[in-house]
């Protein structure tokens, strides 16, 4: 049988596979060691697992999945995020549309907390949303800002998922960090600056907050605004000293850890139910993405072994004489389409090993494209009508927001979305200064 044959039954297998329900991991880590025992027997086909799961081991920046996980449930569940939203409430107020942007702000902390975009729907349906409803700000719009604030979890460091995509990639993790920095604060002035113009031009989408709903001694305005101003403070002690080069990232991403764990004790939130809640949940997603980590490289390890990667760039280029940025571009509308019913996670090992090899190959930059990468999938994320967190926000909504409410949400943003990631593709600079600035390159 020809490799192209072997790689399009694997891959087809692979989807068949998850369209059944089974998990990430087990579906694509199955495909890789049958494919792997068929191909090369039981000893080639047994030391391909073994390499992957050595090489996994041996990936000292790997010991930064668990300590940024810690200290984003620490802030979290020590109550500490809370405290920003109650500074951006006082502080902003009165603003029109003051909260929403303040709920943009409040997504940009937690980003810089945990690296998850679930994290930070969660903490803005639960914490944002019920506040913003009870003061009269339109039911659409702020669904949206939730949805597309949540967004930003995963490009500005310390991103999960760029941990991942560094681990598939090769690439150094602190590089894609810094490359994920200046897009992510640009989306979100996007999204602020959106808001302001829809509040200004109808008022009644984000009301002004009352001056008694405001009314509070200055003195304890500056104190909230110190209880808010600690999580931002806690990034500032992780991130200086590794940009200055001071310590290594793993470094960094202890002293990240200790820092949370040490404010949530001066703060005396730091219970017991509250260190053993951190404690499982950074255990069970620190395990998950082992897994998947595992199983992506497994999965890669034989499609590299097949050629497949050269057939396909064969094919783009040679057989149907496509332009570098016509694939490109094909890749990008491909992550949109898994996007309505996979995770950002599940998209990436699925087509790392097929499309990290020939993004390379046709001469682009991997730092830059794995910001591209984590901004179309969070517009594949919003985009109906399966959208992942279309889904997401609809468990964790109040009853009065409906799906149709959800959708017709999530559309101006995803186009102010949509803009950014053609500001990045347009000017790979947005993305790559940083990181060249910083190691000098």
């Amino acid at each position: 049988m020809p490799y192209e044959m072997i790689a399009t039954l694997m891959f087809s297998s692979m989807m068949l596979m998850l369209l059944t329900g089974q998990r990430v991991f087990g579906a694509i880590g199955f495909i890789a060691v049958v494919a792997a025992l068929l191909l090369w027997g039981d000893r080639g086909g047994y030391d391909i697992g073994f390499a992957a799961a050595m090489k996994l081991m041996k990936w000292y920046p790997l010991l930064t999945l668990p300590m940024f996980i810690f200290m984003g449930y620490v802030l979290s569940e020590s109550k500490i995020a809370d405290d920003l939203y109650r500074m951006f409430h006082v502080w902003m107020g009165g603003l029109r549309g003051g909260l929403a942007i303040g709920t943009i702000g409040l997504m940009v902390l937690i980003s810089a907390m945990n690296g998850l975009s679930v994290a930070g729907m969660a903490i803005g349906a639960t914490i944002a949303l019920p506040e913003l409803l009870k003061r009269g700000y339109d039911k659409r719009m702020v669904t949206g800002v939730i949805q597309a604030g949540s967004s930003l979890g995963i490009l500005v460091p310390p991103s999960v998922v760029l941990v991942l995509y560094a681990m598939i990639a090769r690439q150094p993790v602190g590089q894609l960090w810094l490359a994920g920095i200046v897009p992510g604060l640009m989306m979100a002035a996007m999204f602020i600056a959106y808001i302001a113009i829809r509040c200004r031009l109808n008022p009644a989408l984000g009301p002004v907050l009352s001056d008694a709903d405001r009314d509070m001694p200055r003195a304890e305005k500056l104190k909230l605004l110190r209880a808010g101003l600690l999580p931002l403070i806690i990034f500032a002690v992780m991130m200086v000293p590794f940009v200055n080069g001071w310590t290594s990232l793993v470094e960094s991403s202890a002293i990240g850890a200790l820092a949370a764990f040490a404010a949530a004790i001066l703060k005396g939130r730091m219970t017991r139910q509250v260190f053993e809640n951190s404690v499982r949940n950074t255990l069970g997603i620190t395990c998950m993405f082992m897994w998947i980590i595992l199983a992506a490289l497994a999965f890669g390890a034989v499609f590299d072994g097949l050629g497949a990667v050269k057939a396909i760039e064969s094919l783009f280029t040679e057989r149907l004489n496509l332009n570098p940025w016509m694939i490109l571009i094909l890749m990008q509308l491909s992550f949109i389409l898994m996007g309505t019913f996979l995770d950002d996670t599940a998209m990436l090992v699925i087509v790392a090993p097929l499309y990290v090899p020939l993004v390379g190959a046709l001469g682009f930059d991997l730092i830059w494209y794995g910001i591209l990468y984590t901004i179309t999938t969070q517009i594949a994320y919003m985009t109906p009508p399966f959208g992942y967190n279309l889904f997401l926000m609809r468990a964790m909504a109040p009853p009065e927001i409906a799906l149709r409410d959800i959708y017709a949400s999530i559309t101006p943003f995803v186009l102010v979305m949509a803009l950014a990631l053609a500001l990045v593709m347009s000017f790979p600079e947005l993305a790559t200064w940083l990181p060249n600035y910083v190691y000098g390159k």
